[in-house]
């Protein structure tokens, strides 16, 4: 069995409301940093693709559940899994995990919350839908067949 994509996280005090607890909407933004990690490990620069290749890639679709709050100074890692690769879009399966709260107490894995994202290939220009060049689809391929794994895997305990 492979491992999914796991890229580690501390909390801050931007990404919380006044209460203290992460932001709904910074889960996307911790999905969307883990993508981005997910495509350089597979030697995809973003800024390369739109300027060499001219593509860029767009969310389509976005589900996401929450499970549990994040709080200042949690210790997450967010997981990538490729659930669909195909000619313009990638399908991601994504879960945010804390691995331990308030200044470093070690904690059992929690999952936080788990999401399903589809983004497409488009036109850098026209922003209309373009296929992935052939030697970008195939790094992706390649870097996916590491990354497919099933659901709710829990992630590694060991510290980033």
């Amino acid at each position: 069995m492979t491992d999914a994509f796991r890229w580690p996280l501390r909390v801050y005090y931007e990404d919380t409301d006044a209460g203290g607890i992460v932001f709904y909407a910074n889960y996307l933004k911790f999905f969307e940093r883990a993508r981005t990690e997910w495509l350089r490990a597979a030697g995809v620069g973003q800024q390369m693709l739109a300027e060499q290749e001219g593509r860029i890639f767009v969310v389509k679709s976005t589900a996401i559940d929450y499970h549990a709050p994040a709080k200042l100074d949690d210790r997450l890692e967010i997981t990538v899994e490729v659930s669909k690769l195909g000619r313009a879009s990638v399908a991601f399966t994504q879960q945010a995990w804390c691995l331990s709260s308030k200044a470093g107490s070690e904690t059992t894995p929690r999952l936080l919350c788990s999401g399903d994202i589809r983004v497409g290939c488009v036109d850098a220009h026209s922003l209309r839908p373009a296929p992935l060049p052939a030697h970008v689809l195939q790094r992706l391929t390649d870097h996916a067949a590491d990354t497919l794994t099933p659901r709710q895997q829990r992630p590694s305990t060991t510290k980033p």
